[in-house]
């Protein structure tokens, strides 16, 4: 089975945190101290726990930029970015001594000219031979599963929505931007040891990046002494050597699609990311009398964090269903942990009274059984501490779906989205009180404003038509309404720029498909009275496959079907000698792809990666050979996040 991503960057890891030893003894546990700066932690932080660590022998880790003593005896790893700040650190601790022996891993290449002053502050402080290692470890990428991963760390604008889009952002600004994000997806082929095909929309950084990846590529090919992409064994890359069908990269600019960020979402986990802040996997719950009740203990401030990794089996399996299944499926959990508990403890009343039963019962099967109990005790206890945790972001989640009525935000984007018929107009909708923030209003207008047709003609007072046009007094209308609730009303200067931007470019505007077959009531015929998870006025919904924009652009370049897209997106293959020769139909892939990478420039969400996991799974239980996608994206967007730098990008162009 070929390794994914995620294990092949958590196999470099391992690597590292072992010295980067090949030799045989390579299993034994060597004591060490673990120094990375905030970009080195937000990488390990997904794949590696604290105890993980401890059990490859990390004794201490510690951010690059904080206090530190000094530790002899015991080998550092530093593992962070080539940057001026960081070297300059590296050089203090050089010259302080703290430790015996230094293994220095960056996360992209080092220039030449910041090795020689690396150097040469080693050499100022004498320690040069103390200095065992200096390596380019090409995982400068996050991997947050096993198939989606992102660039942009904790506290970082650098390669933001904003930062592409701003005023006054220059062309040196813009290339810095742009050799990030190819830096970037240069570690992710030189892991996965493959050269991909590269499709790419024009006129948008994401053609700058498909440019320039392709050159980075084609040099890296040219050169002899890069390994990177040959069939070397000692490399550690080998899964993807033996492998003859090359991935297609799918690259594409946010502004393709910007209303599926702003949608409400309404699976597990694009719900945890939009209401319970989920980042890096780990979720901050704020607790409630309700969750102490449950047994949720809080660390500090009333808050609980919980992690989300792999090894959550019910995460896994239900990360991208509707919340209404995950809510019964977390009660299901909880009945069939009740029943086990049970039946362990229905054995106490056959346990012997007397020395004369005890014999008989070394004779019965009640001795299988209580073996079979006490082997399955430490299991049962991890699975019942799972079932706590879901329950409690389950319970977090269903308070801001009720207080803020996100069930009625989902159901009318998705019709919207459809084109489909509103059950009101969309004015009554936003001047609605008490349902929804204004927030939640304004992402809702946004939405309805991106997908709606002409403004200046309206066959449907108040919007509610299903060709979602509207006149320029329901306009009027509904932004009335919103700054009525309080909404901040700069991110729409944003959009009516960026559809003017599109009217003169002749941009085609996105189709969305789905939308909501019909409702039922939620968990009617699941949850009992005495269930924790209270759901009363809150909808389910029985949702259509549907493909968002990234999808269908998806599927059509994966099965090379003859649509827009294949004759829009620009073509290169960093294997062919002359770039030009792209452009001959001769030259390209002419069989379906297996493996895909889509990468959105300027920022993804989990709705989309859902979307794409679902199609995916569609097409390997559709097909004889299965599709594999991954999706990558320079930041994660979470609604509010994204609103915010709408609104930024608002402020600058004025009312």
């Amino acid at each position: 089975m070929v390794a994914t991503l995620r294990e092949k960057q958590l196999a470099s890891l391992h690597n590292m945190i072992q010295l980067n030893s090949n030799s045989a003894n390579s299993n034994e546990t060597v004591f060490s101290v673990l120094i990375y700066d905030r970009h080195g932690q937000d990488i390990i932080a997904p794949l590696i726990s604290v105890k993980q660590l401890r059990q490859l022998g990390v004794t201490l880790h510690l951010l690059l930029h904080s206090e530190r003593g000094e530790v002899p005896d015991v080998p550092a790893i530093y593992f962070c970015q080539a940057t001026e700040e960081n070297l300059i650190r590296i050089s203090q601790d050089l010259a302080a001594g703290l430790y015996t022996t230094y293994y220095l891993n960056f996360s992209t290449p080092i220039s030449r000219h910041k090795m020689e002053d690396l150097a040469q502050a080693a050499l100022l402080a004498g320690v040069q031979a103390d200095i065992k290692k200096v390596y380019d470890q090409f995982i400068n990428f996050i991997s947050l599963e096993e198939d989606m991963f992102t660039l942009k760390h904790q506290g970082s604008e650098a390669i933001s929505f904003y930062s592409l889009h701003r005023r006054d952002v220059q062309d040196a600004d813009i290339e810095l931007i742009i050799d990030a994000i190819v830096d970037g997806l240069f570690s992710v082929f030189v892991n996965l040891g493959q050269v991909p095909i590269i499709r790419s929309q024009r006129n948008n950084a994401a053609q700058m990046v498909a440019e320039r990846l392709d050159r980075k590529l084609r040099d890296s090919l040219k050169d002899t002494r890069n390994t990177f992409f040959n069939a070397v064994p000692s490399q550690g890359f080998q899964a993807g050597h033996l492998n003859f069908h090359r991935p297609l990269l799918v690259l594409v600019d946010r502004t393709m699609d910007l209303a599926t960020p702003l949608h409400h979402p309404w699976t597990y986990q694009a719900l945890c990311h939009d209401l319970l802040a989920l980042s890096l996997n780990r979720v901050s719950l704020q607790l409630t009398e309700q969750h102490a009740r449950q047994g949720a203990k809080p660390k500090h401030g009333g808050s609980k964090e919980y992690d989300l990794g792999s090894d959550d089996a019910f995460w896994n399996t239900h990360k991208g269903s509707p919340f209404p299944n995950v809510a019964a499926a977390v009660e299901q959990e909880l009945e069939d942990y009740k029943a086990a508990e049970g039946r362990i403890k229905g054995l106490k009343s056959d346990l012997p009274e007397t020395a004369d039963d005890a014999v008989d019962l070394l004779l019965a099967d009640n001795t299988a059984k209580l073996t079979s109990a006490i082997t399955s005790l430490p299991d049962l206890l991890r699975k019942k501490d799972n079932i706590d945790k879901h329950m409690s972001i389950a319970m977090g989640l269903l308070d801001h779906i009720k207080k803020r009525k996100l069930d009625v935000f989902f159901e009318a984007e998705e019709k919207i989205m459809a084109r489909a018929t509103l059950d009101k107009p969309l004015t009554d909708l936003l001047a609605e009180d008490g349902c929804g923030s204004a927030s939640d209003k304004l992402r809702l207008f946004l939405i309805h404003y991106l997908c709606s047709s002409n403004t200046s003609h309206s066959n449907a007072p108040g919007g509610s038509g299903s060709n979602n046009s509207c006149s320029d007094a329901d306009m009027t209308a509904m932004l009335e309404a919103l700054q009525a609730a309080g909404a901040d009303l700069k991110p729409v200067n944003y959009m009516k720029q960026w559809r003017n931007i599109m009217k003169l470019s002749s941009g085609a505007s996105p189709e969305y498909g789905g939308g909501v077959t019909k409702t039922v009531s939620m968990f009617s015929k699941l949850l009992n009275h005495g269930s924790a998870l209270v759901v009363e006025g809150v909808k389910n919904f029985v949702l259509k496959e549907n493909k968002l924009p990234v999808t269908r652009i998806v599927d059509n370049l994966m099965e090379l079907r003859s649509c827009e897209e294949d004759k829009s997106f620009c073509y290169h293959d960093p294997k062919l000698l002359r770039p030009q020769d792209a452009n001959s139909a001769s030259a390209r892939a002419r069989t379906p792809f297996q493996d895909c990478i889509v990468f959105v420039v300027g920022g993804g969400c989990y709705t989309e990666y859902a979307n794409l996991r679902a199609y995916a799974g569609r097409k390997a239980s559709a097909a004889p050979v299965s599709r594999r996608v991954v999706y990558g994206c320079s930041e994660l967007l979470s609604p509010e996040g994204f609103l915010a730098q709408l609104s930024k990008l608002g402020a600058e162009i004025g009312s």
